[in-house]
Order: C-alpha cells, then structure tokens, then sequence
C-alpha cells in the first residue's frame, strides 16, 4: 500500500485567546512553520493538516502554504467560531475558496471518548453542520480532539459517513486508509526533528510499541 506521512500543526506565532494546560508546547514560531514547510515540500508523500481553527490559520498559516504552492486540510472547532483568537466563519470560507479541504474538530475541544447522547450530537454532528455552512461545502473528514479515540469513537463517526479520520498517533499512514495517522509538530521540534520522526524507518521495538498502542485504541 503507498503511504503518506500526515504533519500537523496547531498554532503559529503569538496565540491571540488564553491557551489550555499543555497546549503551548504545539504552538510553534513563524520562522519554524516556514522552515518545516520547506522541509516538507520536497517529500514525496505528504498531507498537512491544522487542528484547532486558531486566528494564525488564516493569518500566516494559508499565505505561506500558497507561497509554496501547498494545500492542506483545516480542522477548527466550530464552537469557538468567531471567539477572539479563532477562525471566523468567513475565514473558513475564505480556506475553502483557497482551495484547501475542512474538516470537522468538534464543537469544544473535549475528549470524544464516554461521550452521552447530547455530547455526541453536539460534537459529531451539530458540528459538523455548522462548519460546512460556514465553508460551503460538504465535511467529510474528522479528526479526533486531543487525539483521544476508542472503539465507539469510530464506529460513531463511520455511522455517521465521515470518509476519513485523522489522529495523533505518531505513524505513517496508508494512503487509502480510513484511519490515518498523524505527526503533529511540536515548540522543541526543528526541520531535522520532524524528517527524523516521520522518514527515520523506526527500531522493532518502536514499531512494536506504536502497533500495540493503536490496537487498545481501536478495540478499548
């Protein structure tokens, strides 16, 4: 099966809203994104992705993937559209006029695992709607708040049609694959950190390791 190797970033420069506990260590300089960017471009197989729908998507994130000629997939949260700091709903407009895909985050960046009826609704379908209103186009991938998934988690969401879901697992994915992995960038991370991660073929124990993680995530 050809493979892809799917980077992830959050939050570039300065964040303009109150950050959650640990979430600082995904936000990444200016200079950092650009340089990973040019890193990333000349891979082979590559997909990039933005969680979180911060105010830095639009404002550096889409100009320096256009410089580049690159495309991505936006996965903001549709309950914090508009909030300072945050995507507005004519911003992911503007993402999808540009040619770059979006997808659904939820609706406020909880964990989609031991959600009740009402959560569910609120995070896997209102959602959802609500993103491709303001898009104006169809949402049909996913990915996983906090990458937090389980069993019912994606039964939930391949009910529901979602055509691919996006996790923080840390793995190269199959290119056709329902499920795909990603590598999300970090503040300590460098152009060389990221080629390693996602290029370097990882040891048997590793490989051990990631496949076993996966497995109790996917059958828990």
């Amino acid at each position: 099966m050809t493979q892809v190797v799917n980077i992830c970033f959050h939050g570039i420069g300065d964040p303009h809203r109150e950050l959650e506990p640990g979430e600082a260590e995904y936000w990444v300089s200016a200079d950092l994104y650009r340089a990973i960017l040019d890193e990333i471009a000349g891979w082979p197989s590559v997909a990039i992705s933005f969680d979180d729908g911060n105010d830095s998507d639009i404002g550096t994130g889409l100009p320096e993937l256009r410089s580049r000629g690159l495309a991505a997939t936006f996965f903001p949260l549709a309950g914090r559209l508009g909030e300072a700091g945050s995507l507005s709903a004519a911003d992911v407009r503007e993402l999808a006029g540009a040619g770059m895909r979006i997808g659904s985050h939820g609706m406020a960046h909880r964990s989609w695992r031991g959600m009740d009826d009402a959560t569910r609704t609120a995070e896997l379908v209102e959602a959802r709607q609500r993103l491709a209103e303001a898009a104006g186009t169809p949402v049909t991938e996913a990915a996983c708040p906090l990458g937090r998934y389980d069993r019912r988690v994606l039964s939930g969401l391949r009910q529901l049609g979602y055509l691919r879901v996006y996790t923080s697992d840390r793995r190269v994915a199959g290119a056709g694959s329902w499920l795909q992995p990603r590598f999300s960038v970090r503040r300590g991370d460098s152009p060389q950190s990221v080629r390693a991660a996602a290029l370097q073929p990882p040891g048997l124990p590793r490989r051990a390791r990631d496949g076993a993680v996966g497995v109790i995530k996917r059958i828990r």
